[in-house]
């Protein structure tokens, strides 16, 4: 589920790229949480 929530955050973040339209920093805490949760569940998997 977190690795679901992460690739979401991801793809918002990546579409408020492509268009230009940020909320400020707020989307790139976003996008920092979404790696570290990627991260997590990739070192806990091995």
């Amino acid at each position: 589920m977190l690795t679901t929530i992460a690739i979401i955050l991801i793809i918002l973040w990546l579409l408020g790229i492509v268009t230009g339209y940020t909320i400020g920093s707020f989307i790139h805490v976003l996008l920092v949480i979404a790696i570290i949760m990627i991260l997590i569940r990739l070192i806990r998997g091995i």
